[in-house]
């Protein structure tokens, strides 16, 4: 399974761009995958072929306003996903004021890591922690039960 993390904007914290990177290669045991900074929304429609000449994939949108999902849940999406689509998945973290209505339409899932509201560059490391989690339980690897 291809998967890419794409987030809106400048990575402005080492810290961040740090925790991104080790999570991005952590999933890689599991996964192909990339971690991609694009500028705008109009970016990500284009990496996720909603514009002429672009390939296809898969766009999970995160927003408050989305599906949650337990990280049992999440692993269950990700298996499904790879056992029917071979469409690659692209999971999507807004700027700070969040996508707009449009995008959010164009979405294939909009899914929410909670309730509370969390800063856009730190949503973007639970989001990869998470994924990486995902990939633990579906191995059976003990990282799920023992953090």
């Amino acid at each position: 399974m291809k998967l890419t993390i794409a987030w809106i904007g400048k990575t402005k914290s080492a810290a961040i761009q740090s925790l991104t990177d080790e999570y991005l290669n952590r999933l890689r045991q599991y996964s192909e995958a990339e971690g991609v900074s694009l500028k705008d929304e109009v970016a990500l429609l284009k990496l996720c072929g909603r514009t002429h000449g672009s390939a296809r994939r898969w766009l999970v949108l995160l927003d408050s306003r989305g599906k949650q999902l337990s990280s049992e849940e999440l692993a269950r999406f990700l298996r499904d996903h790879q056992d029917r689509n071979p469409i690659p998945l692209v999971f999507a973290i807004g700027p700070p004021d969040g996508f707009t209505v449009q995008l959010r339409g164009q979405a294939d899932l909009v899914l929410s890591l909670g309730e509370m509201t969390l800063a856009h560059e730190l949503a973007r490391v639970v989001l990869l922690e998470q994924l990486y989690r995902a990939f633990t339980i579906l191995k059976g690897h003990p990282y799920h039960v023992g953090h």
